[in-house]
């Protein structure tokens, strides 16, 4: 599969900072390519540095063949990116943002299906500032394809939406990637990026410690699986201490936690069916991105 950006031994220092370091990957045409990181990990230095917002101080650059630096109008006519909030003044209306927006481009697809695609039609003459969350996110999706271009850049989409807005927008950036263009998300919501990446970059404090499929990250952890549920007081969990695949089990008044491998959830549920129970509420809990990146850095995610 073709390689539409490559980034080889990325180097970024801010006076004392050095915010990114030896930083190296390629990006696949046709993807949704995942960058992951607590704030401050160098995630959005690296991509202001492959859209050419920024310079780096060693390293190299190629996104669609061109290097950013030496041909940045070339560049900036075949990417979108999607646009920060503080960037488009509250008072400008939906229509006018798409309008303005246009005239920065050598060409453009017409704007106006762009408000029907992406669900605008009714607000379009509504001011931004009185536009929801969600609304807002559309719209700096809508100004990211007015170009119509073949690589899409989302940085931080989802912060500050509530649940159901961000699994809508989720399904707006599976929507772009329909469209046979290729997709770079940057974020530091885990479950987004599992949910949505094909591949995905975890970088912390300026340096990429992995790099692969969301689910071959995860079982490379080798992380075990766990099961919950609640009992009727009087029965002891240590009984099923002896199913297959069980390593741990621990009761807390009526709560019951237990950890294993292989098909733990089945072999529970087959263990108490014995005993003539059937909790309502088992459950099961699988590794996720969280926890590779919690076993990589050894601290929670920054806020």
């Amino acid at each position: 599969m073709e390689h539409i950006i490559e980034v080889n031994h990325l180097r970024k220092v801010y006076g004392e900072t050095v915010a990114v370091e030896d930083v190296s990957f390629n990006v696949r045409q046709g993807e949704i390519f995942g960058i992951v990181g607590p704030n401050g990990a160098g995630k959005t230095t690296t991509i202001e540095s492959i859209i050419g917002l920024r310079k780096p101080d060693g390293g190299s650059v190629q996104v669609l063949g061109i290097e950013p630096q030496k041909q940045p109008r070339e560049l900036s006519n075949r990417i979108g990116i999607q646009l920060q909030q503080a960037a488009i003044p509250e008072r400008l209306k939906v229509w006018e943002a798409l309008d303005l927006y246009a005239s920065f481009y050598d060409r453009t697809v017409p704007w106006q299906p762009l408000i029907e695609e992406w669900g605008l039609a009714d607000k379009r003459n509504t001011p931004f500032g009185k536009l929801s969350g969600g609304q807002q996110q559309r719209l700096f999706i809508a100004l990211a394809l007015l170009n119509d271009p073949e690589i899409v850049f989302l940085d931080e989409l989802t912060t500050g939406l509530d649940p159901q807005a961000r699994r809508a927008t989720w399904d707006l950036v599976r929507a772009i990637r329909d469209q046979n263009k290729t997709v770079v998300l940057i974020t530091h919501f885990m479950d987004e990026v599992q949910a949505l990446a094909d591949r995905v970059a975890i970088i912390d404090n300026g340096r990429l410690i992995a790099l692969d499929t969301p689910q071959a990250l995860v079982a490379d952890l080798g992380a075990e699986t766990r099961v919950h549920f609640s009992l009727q007081n009087g029965f002891d969990a240590n009984v099923l201490q002896d199913v297959e695949g069980v390593t741990a089990v621990s009761q807390q008044n009526r709560q019951v936690n237990i950890q294993g491998n292989g098909p733990l959830l089945a072999n529970i549920a087959t263990a108490l069916s014995k005993y003539n129970i059937a909790p309502s509420d088992l459950s099961v809990e699988q590794a996720n991105l969280e926890d590779v990146f919690l076993a990589l850095t050894g601290r929670a995610i920054r806020a």
